[in-house]
């Protein structure tokens, strides 16, 4: 049986969405024809050249303008009424629950009439989304006007902060499946919907290519940089990693600390150092490609993610591929990959001396030790999160879903 998928992301490409570009060339690997759909054009100057060629090969629903939405949505109630009276009843209550309003949902309504004409015209005949935000309620709707049926991933942490809001036991009610990136993700999935649903909740790791898991773990670099790579926010934990650093250097210790990302908190962060005299040993480089976060890592001593909320970051994934160690929090699925003590250390979320305990017994570890444990991180993720496996499973639950 052919297997003809649609991916929908509300923003794909993206530069911190490669985990789905390796997904979905996992899936072509194998056979697979997949169409990419995303709710809104990328926004972004995209800096891998991987992205640049996903954004040629990808429909953006918001591209069509309101008239073109307007049009889809007209088509869409005068072909098929009934479905889109239904339709239109659960965009209403979806509305309803959700602190993004009705309106919003009436746009989703939109989006999924033009989705429909798409997947009807390419003869897809299975939709997955990534995330149960938007782009499930978007996934949703169109089966509901009369589309193919639909999976989708979620991911956290904002699924489980707000899962009434976002009506996940809804959206998961109408789909096939739904993937979970973690035990722990499977866990939250289960608490908001029956027990007689929890068979239809798979575990699908995000995965890293062959890039990363070919080399094996690579020579250790004998300096005292440390690299932590995510989006400049609150929830990813850098300003409280620029508290610790100072504290170590109020105490002598030396090192170099590289922000690799980019984000709305880029000003406030580059202020912090400033103000805790950090110029000198702390970097941010700005968005990075897939080549350029790879030779960060190689570059480092160690990855540092003090989160305070995740799925499974996949940058801890690549870090470990590599051989690198990696210091992060006891914070959804991190504990799944990263064992205290064996390929890495873990401490508490949200405590700057926790985290600066943690970073000097990363810099004073030998070179011998960290090998050892770069070795461990590397088995495990190629265990975990080879991504062509984890593909494979995730093209069987396709096939299961389709009519």
């Amino acid at each position: 049986m052919s297997l003809d998928v649609g991916y929908l992301v509300n923003q794909y490409p993206h530069v911190s969405h490669s985990f789905i570009r390796r997904e979905i060339a996992a899936l072509e690997d194998q056979g697979a024809t997949v169409a990419r759909f995303s709710i809104r054009p990328s926004s972004e100057e995209l800096v891998d050249p991987a992205d640049r060629d996903e954004a040629l090969k990808t429909q953006a629903i918001l591209g069509v303008g309101p008239l073109g939405l307007l049009f889809a949505t007209l088509r869409a109630g005068l072909t098929g009424f009934g479905a889109f009276v239904a339709a239109c009843r659960a965009a209403v209550r979806l509305g309803r629950r959700s602190d993004r309003g009705l309106l919003r949902h009436l746009v989703y309504l939109a989006e999924a009439a033009v989705l429909l004409r798409w997947v009807r015209v390419r003869g897809i005949r299975h939709l997955h989304a990534h995330f149960g935000t938007n782009p499930a309620a978007v996934a949703m709707l169109t089966r509901i006007l009369g589309g193919p049926t639909y999976s989708f991933t979620i991911h956290g942490p904002e699924e489980f902060d707000h899962p009434i809001e976002l009506s996940l036991p809804e959206k998961i009610a109408r789909a096939t499946a739904v993937m979970a990136v973690s035990s722990f993700g499977r866990s939250q999935i289960y608490r908001w919907i029956p027990y007689t649903e929890w068979p239809k909740v798979h575990l699908v790791r995000c995965g890293v290519d062959v890039a990363f898991l070919a080399a094996g773990p690579q020579p250790i670099v004998d300096n005292r940089r440390l690299v932590c790579v995510g989006r400049l926010t609150e929830q990813k934990g850098q300003l409280l990693l620029l508290e610790a650093m100072a504290h170590l250097k109020s105490e002598g210790v030396s090192f170099e600390l590289v922000l690799a990302g980019d984000g709305a908190m880029r000003g406030v962060i580059e202020g912090r150092v400033r103000e805790l005299g950090l110029q000198d040993a702390v970097r941010i480089t700005g968005w990075l490609s897939n080549d350029a976060v790879r030779s960060e890592l190689l570059g480092c001593r160690a990855l540092v993610l003090p989160s305070f909320a995740e799925g499974l970051p996949v940058v801890l994934m690549e870090a470990l591929a590599l051989g690198r160690v990696a210091l992060s929090t006891y914070v959804a699925g991190i504990p799944e990959l990263l064992q205290d003590g064996i390929n890495g250390w873990l401490m508490p979320a949200g405590s700057a001396p926790a985290l600066a305990q943690a970073i000097r017994r990363v810099l004073d570890a030998s070179p011998q030790a960290l090998a050892r444990m770069g070795a461990a991180g590397a088995a495990a993720v190629a265990a975990q999160h080879d991504a062509y496996r984890e593909a494979a499973g995730l093209a069987g639950v396709f096939r299961d879903a389709m009519p």
